[in-house]
C-alpha cells in the first residue's frame, strides 16, 4: 500500500505540474511589471475554465493523497 500511495502523489504531483504549465497567460512578468490590463477581470471560457477546474480538482486530491499517505508512513 505504502508504494501505491508513493507512485499516487508523484503521478498527481506531475499532472498539477503539467496543468499548471498549460495554463498560459497573456504577457507573463512583462505584463505584471508595465501594469497593462491590471483592474480589468476576464471570464473564464472553454479550455482556460476546463484546465483551472481541473487544477482544482487535481490539487485536492494531491492534498487528500498526501494526508493519507502521511498517515499511512506514521504509523510504520
Amino acid at each position: 500500500m505504502e508504494t501505491a500511495l508513493e507512485i499516487a502523489v508523484i503521478l498527481i504531483a506531475l499532472a498539477v505540474i503539467v496543468v499548471i504549465l498549460l495554463q498560459v497567460k497573456g504577457g507573463g512578468i512583462s505584463e505584471m511589471l508595465s501594469g497593462e490590463g491590471s483592474g480589468i477581470s476576464r471570464t473564464r471560457r472553454g479550455l482556460e475554465k476546463t484546465l483551472f477546474n481541473v487544477t482544482v480538482v487535481l490539487g485536492f486530491l494531491f492534498l487528500l493523497v498526501s494526508i493519507l499517505a502521511a498517515s499511512v508512513f506514521a504509523n510504520t
